[in-house]
């Protein structure tokens, strides 16, 4: 089994408010579980108006097919247009 863990910081520039803000990041934890079927959370970030720090847990039989699934995510993140990625990191978990 292999288990790993992606942060990724974002930034929402049209934010004016934690409203809009919340609304951003629950479409896109929303739209990450059931498009690539992982655990998602905000996990920092809460008390801004326009940057959020999201959290995926992949599980997978191999290591390969967890690496592609971050990779999905972090593509499919990159491409919307309502956010900036400022950075992610990937953690295996032994």
């Amino acid at each position: 089994m292999h288990v790993v863990g992606f942060e990724v910081e974002i930034r929402i520039p049209a934010s004016q408010s934690l409203k809009d803000r919340r609304q951003v990041v629950r479409s896109l934890l929303d739209s990450t579980r059931q498009r690539f079927g992982v655990s998602a959370a905000e996990v920092g970030g809460q008390d801004t108006w326009q940057r959020a720090t999201l959290g995926f847990a992949v599980v997978a039989s191999e290591a390969r097919l967890a690496e592609e699934v971050v990779d999905s995510i972090d593509r499919f993140l990159w491409s919307r247009p309502e956010i900036e990625v400022i950075g992610a990191e990937t953690r295996w978990v032994e």
